[in-house]
């Protein structure tokens, strides 16, 4: 059985605020962006630019058990890993466009699958989103 992973929810506080964040500072690319009027919402989807795999649907919260979870939906854990062909370059990037960086970037062994990688060693750098999502 052939299965692909398409579209993974972020639950948001503000489709405006997710999308400045991830569209204006980390330069995805806006692919849908449809109101929904019979159930107040909009269904939002982005993925990184230049790119044909999973995307992320910003779904705003709408209770509040879906609003405890905005900027900590995986209990303090990175929520989604980036690969790049030019980590310097992207991390450059994303310090003039205002990214917060937890910690330095460090050359560490990993086991990771990715187009880009040629060996099991990678750059990372743990950044968050506006509400404290944690991405690598």
């Amino acid at each position: 059985m052939h299965q692909l992973l398409t579209t993974v929810t972020l639950v948001v506080r503000d489709y405006d605020e997710a999308l400045e964040f991830y569209v204006g500072r980390l330069g995805f690319t806006l692919i849908e962006d449809t109101p929904v009027p019979s159930q107040q919402k909009r269904w939002v989807v982005i993925a990184p630019a230049g790119t044909s795999g999973c995307r992320l649907l910003l779904a705003v919260a709408s209770n509040d058990q879906q609003r405890s979870r905005v900027g900590n939906q995986t209990g303090g854990r990175v929520s989604f890993f980036f690969h790049t062909k030019d980590f310097q370059r992207d991390y450059a990037a994303y310090r003039r466009q205002g990214v917060r960086f937890l910690e330095t970037p460090r050359h560490m062994s990993l086991t990771v699958w990715s187009p880009y990688l040629q060996t099991s060693t990678a750059t990372v750098g743990i950044y968050c989103s506006p509400r404290i999502n944690l991405l690598a």
